[in-house]
């Protein structure tokens, strides 16, 4: 069995791995499709992101597809050949934020490809994974496993809704329209936002969001001005979420949204400074996201029913042994969108 392993920056190699023993309550996957991530894009780039850093090698990837080829002894309701989209989350369920419902900030989490604790918790980048039962969730049989390899980003999307409060009827800016822009797009559009406007600093990015259901986009690199009008009058939007990572973008926020609207956070940027003397006089309330537990099922029904259609977001899928191009392809956003790896060329659907 083939895993895709980060060592450092810019070393990614496939290396042979034996196979994990499967347990009773535990299911044996044949990896289907795997999307790349940002937070895959900073282990290769820069082998880590903010204080979090490599301390060994570790396989990447959490985004993943597959079909079931052996099930444990205790384990009902599956069966062998079933294809199914595989939630990275496996909190712990007995610490003090699980047993409050929020398993996010689980104390004992395990997701995919996670250099914050030590060991590090080895990702699905592999030809075959051993996961827990609760984790697999029934793919439709016309639903491709490259687009149910979605339900993970359009989790966060969706998590990010949940942070928000009600987006029906609202005016909403997105920044940032990558994969999970573009998602969370979708999700906004089936959650009743009103109007949404789409940023960013690339036309490839801003067509996709089109395709989603932004109603307005704006290239800020050809257009630096391009969100000076929704300033007017204290601000337009209700609600921002910013998705970029940039605490440019975080900054350039506070003049467009309105007095007591909400900015949630979602991409991973660093340090950022904030003028708070704007957060303070248009009381506006600033909220973090992070990662998502039971949006996971209600992202693979939405996919499931075709209510969201995540195809327009998959740009390339690249084969496994190809693997290092495809994350240097997904680093350039002028050219790519999601970049998948195909683990297995027998699982196309």
């Amino acid at each position: 069995m083939r895993a895709l392993v980060c060592h450092a920056p810019k070393d990614l190699r496939l290396e042979e791995q034996q196979p994990e023993v499967l347990g009773e309550q535990q299911l044996r996957i044949r990896v289907a499709f795997g999307g790349i991530c940002g937070s895959d894009l900073h282990y290769f780039q820069h082998g880590g992101f903010g204080a979090v850093r490599l301390k060994e090698p570790m396989a990447l990837g959490h985004e993943v597809s597959g079909r079931i080829d052996e099930i444990g002894s205790g384990v009902t309701g599956f069966k062998i050949g079933q294809r199914i989209a595989i939630s990275p989350s496996r909190p712990c369920g007995a610490c003090q934020y699980c047993l409050k419902g929020q398993q996010n900030h689980c104390l004992n989490m395990r997701f995919y490809g996670s250099a914050m604790p030590f060991p590090h918790i080895q990702g699905a980048f592999r030809e075959s994974l051993m996961i827990d039962a609760s984790q697999a969730h029934a793919v439709a049989d016309d639903l491709p496993l490259s687009q149910a390899a979605l339900a993970e980003p359009l989790s966060v999307g969706l998590h990010a809704i949940t942070r928000a409060g009600s987006v029906f009827g609202k005016r909403v800016l997105v920044t940032g329209c990558g994969p999970i822009g573009a998602l969370l797009i979708a999700a906004l559009r089936r959650a009743g936002a009103a109007h949404i406007v789409a940023a960013d600093l690339a036309d490839l990015p801003l067509a996709c969001a089109t395709k989603m259901g932004a109603n307005e986009t704006v290239n800020l690199a050809t257009s630096p001005e391009g969100l000076d009008k929704f300033a007017e009058n204290k601000g337009t939007f209700d609600v921002m979420f910013e998705a970029s990572g940039s605490d440019k973008a975080l900054r350039a926020g506070l003049a467009v949204v309105m007095p007591r609207g909400v900015i949630v956070s979602i991409g991973l940027g660093g340090d950022a400074q904030i003028p708070l003397n704007m957060l303070v006089a248009k009381e506006i309330e600033l909220r973090g996201t992070f990662r998502f537990h039971s949006e996971f099922a209600v992202a693979v029904a939405f996919l499931n029913q075709g209510l969201i259609d995540g195809k327009p977001v998959i740009s390339d899928i690249i084969a496994f042994d190809q693997s290092v191009e495809a994350f240097k392809l997904a680093c350039d956003k002028s050219k790519s969108m999601k970049v998948q790896i195909a683990f297995d060329k027998e699982l196309s659907f």
